[in-house]
This record gives C-alpha cells, structure tokens and sequence, in this order.
C-alpha cells in the first residue's frame, strides 16, 4: 500500500508550519534517511527526512504553502511494484493528532505491528539545522545529518569511514569537513591543541626605557589630538617626477613620501615657532633649529633618529640621510648624538594599511605626528564630485606648552606644505 507522509510536528505545541521547500519531486526514488523537505516554524527551519524507501508518488501540499496543519498528508510514497493509480482509493484526510503525552517524532513501528493488508502512514523526522537528531537505531545504517551526507558525496567520502561527534554518534558537518585527508577551506583537519602554557621573555633594555618612557608620557602629560585630512595628489605627481630623472643605477637618490612629509613639517615648525618647544618644571624651553625624530622599527622596539636642520635641508639631503639613519639604526650602530635630542617626532605607519592612530608623545617634546595610508577617498571640489589621493594626519599636543589654537595653525601649515608641495623646493 502508499505509504503517506505526514506534515511534522516540531515542537509539543506546534499545530501548523509552513512547508518552504521540497528537495525532492514525484518520480524521485527515496531512501530512509534522506532529506525530502524543509519546514518552517516562527523559531526555526527544519529539515525533514523519509523514514520509508519508495518512489514520491504524488506531492499534495506545494512547496511555499503556508499554516500546513500537524499530520496532514503532505505526501504520498509508493512501493516498488506500485502505481499512482494505487492513490486514488486512499483516504488522504489527515490522521489523528499526536497525543500531547506522547513524542512528537517517533520511529515507525516495525511492520509486522501494522494491520493486515494495511501500510501505517509514514512519519517523518524533523532535523534541526544546527544539531540533528537521530533517525533511527538500526545498526546497518550510517547516523549523519542530511547536510553532512550531501558534503560527503560531494567530495567523494565514504561516510560510514567517519566518526561522528553529535548526539549519539552522528555524522554532523563539521566531522566530515574535519575528517583526516580533507580541507574544505575550513580547516585541513589537523587542528590540533597543545598543553598550554606560559613563557616568560627577558625584558631588553631598550624595551624597558621604552616602557618606563611611554608610561611616563601618558601619566604626566596631558595629551590632546588634531586631524586632518591632506590631499596627496600634487604631491605625489611631484615626488614622480622627481624620481624619473634619477639615476637609474643609483636607487639611493629615490625619495620617498615619508622624506616628503619631514620636509613638510620642519617647514610648519618654522612657521609655528610655537610648537618648536617642551616643557621643563621651571620654563618652557624654545628650539631655534628644526630637528625632526623619525620612529623606526628595530628588532625589539624602535628607536628615533634625528634629522637636524631639516627645514634647511633639501629633498635629496633629506632622502639620503635617512636611508643612512635606518641603515645603522637596523644594524645597531647610531651614535648617542644621532637619536638623542629632537624637538618633533614623526611616526609612520602608512605602509601597514593604517589609515589613522593617535601616537603618544616622546618626552621631552611636546608634539608627535602620526602618519596614515594614502587612500582613494571621492571628494567634492567646487561642487564636482571626483576621485582623490587622501592621508590623514594626526598630531598628539602638550596642552601644557601648546594650545589648541597653535596645534591648529601647525597642522594647517603642514597641510598647506603637502598639498602644494612646490614650497619644499624653494
């Protein structure tokens, strides 16, 4: 006899769903187990499998039907030998609700319990998602999720090969996407974790000046920032051009941005001799030599290099005598009088992507410059909105020796210095 398939219920109290989808069409030769159907409640979707083998005989309620009542006939499954002229003497009414006291999945009684000449409807087994349950205890079948089955013929795995970590032994997604030999772009199935444990790294010398230094700035001086965002177009045509008449045997001549903005801004301090100074405990002390520190990453930390007199020094100077700072910084053999000193520090961390940071400043000066990533940013100019090549900068202030209104006037001038980067030939 047809064996009917019955709208689920997947909670005690559920009395209708709707039926999202069918995985499966009439004619479709179907096994235990696999997934014909998903349901949907107000909580959750679930998939649904045939507890019976057969062909799909007959599809009565539509995929997309809304508020399907518990344990009507959603489908018809025929046996082998069977017709769909054997459904049109069937009662497709639906069957009688699940008592309340009872499971509302359950397994199908063995046949031999059901009436003589009679097929019991077939029920089905509601799956969640996310941890599927069970669908039978016969020994000769495999215990795995519709979803891990599906990865596994995918990939050609036998699934019976793989251990299962779900309820009660099943095969789950993850098993199978971890299983020995397979990498699915999740993981390549060797994730393994080691006894934890802890190391202790001796403290270098220069990371502990580091560390006594930077605590020091943040606890005693009152920081406060200002950004702006700089257009870099003029700028870098510029630093083009002046790199195509460069020796091409001598790559020592090319400059580069970071080159540019010291230029820049020893031209703003000049301009702002106010920013040019620290604080002591019994004056504020004013430079009256531009010397700008440049941070430079080294093995262990970082160290400031110096290049004095920079307002005073040409691209090209400027070019080559950092290559040379960051040469003997990286091999360890600046002198004292080479990263000592410095009355304005620059910190660049464009070439990493960032776009923009605050830096802490370096006692005993008072201003910091944290430099961001070049980026293609639309801007409106005169009401034309185009394509630009933006950076922005942001300086840490002293508020103790410079105010608002000077770091405003310093920042400005050192936007106007990279946006019309002709003022650092003159």
């Amino acid at each position: 006899m047809p064996i009917k398939v019955l709208m689920p219920a997947l909670s005690p109290t559920m009395k209708e769903g709707n039926l999202a989808k069918w995985h499966v069409k009439e004619g479709d030769n179907v096994s235990a187990g696999d997934l014909i159907a998903e349901i949907e409640t107000d909580k959750a979707t679930m998939e649904v499998e045939a507890v019976d083998e057969g062909v799909v005989g007959k599809i009565l309620t539509q995929a997309g039907s809304k508020n399907v009542k518990v344990n009507s006939v959603i489908a018809v499954l025929l046996e082998d030998g069977e017709d769909k002229s054997a459904i049109d003497s069937m009662d497709l009414s639906s069957v009688s609700e699940t008592p309340e006291d009872e499971p509302v999945a359950k397994e199908e009684l063995p046949r031999k319990e059901a009436s003589a000449g009679q097929k019991a409807a077939s029920p089905v087994i509601p799956q969640p998602k996310a941890e599927k349950l069970a669908t039978s205890q016969q020994s000769d079948r495999v215990f795995a999720s519709p979803l891990a089955k599906r990865i596994a013929a995918e990939k050609n795995l036998n699934i019976s090969k793989i251990v299962g970590t779900g309820p009660k032994g099943r095969v789950v997604k993850d098993d199978v996407l971890n299983h020995k030999g397979t990498n699915f772009g999740f993981s390549n199935g060797q994730v393994r974790r080691v006894q934890p444990e802890e190391s202790e790294l001796p403290i270098s010398t220069m990371r502990q000046v580091i560390a006594d230094r930077l605590v020091e700035s943040k606890q005693n001086v009152p920081h406060f920032y200002l950004s702006v965002d700089c257009r870099m177009d003029k700028l870098l045509e510029m630093r083009k051009d002046l790199n195509s008449l460069a020796d091409k045997d001598n790559p020592e001549f090319k400059i580069s941005v970071n080159d540019m903005i010291i230029k820049a801004s020893a031209l703003a301090l000049r301009d702002v001799p106010d920013a040019n100074t620290s604080w002591s405990d019994n004056a504020i002390i004013q430079y009256n030599n531009v010397d700008i520190a440049v941070a430079v990453a080294i093995d262990g930390g970082l160290i400031t290099p110096i290049v004095r007199n920079a307002d005073q020094k040409s691209l090209i100077e400027i070019s080559g005598e950092m290559k040379q700072l960051v040469k003997k910084a990286k091999s360890g053999t600046l002198t004292p009088e080479e990263f000592q000193g410095g009355g304005f520090s620059i910190s660049n961390l464009g070439m990493y992507g960032i776009k923009q940071f605050n830096a802490i400043i370096n006692p005993p000066q008072s201003c910091i410059l944290a430099v961001g990533t070049t980026i293609e940013t639309p801007v409106v100019t005169n009401g034309e909105l185009e394509i630009a090549n933006m950076m922005t900068l942001t300086i840490s202030c002293d508020h103790r020796v410079v105010d608002g209104a000077v770091g405003a006037s310093l920042l400005n001038s050192l936007k106007q210095a990279i946006e019309n980067p002709v003022r650092m030939l003159v």
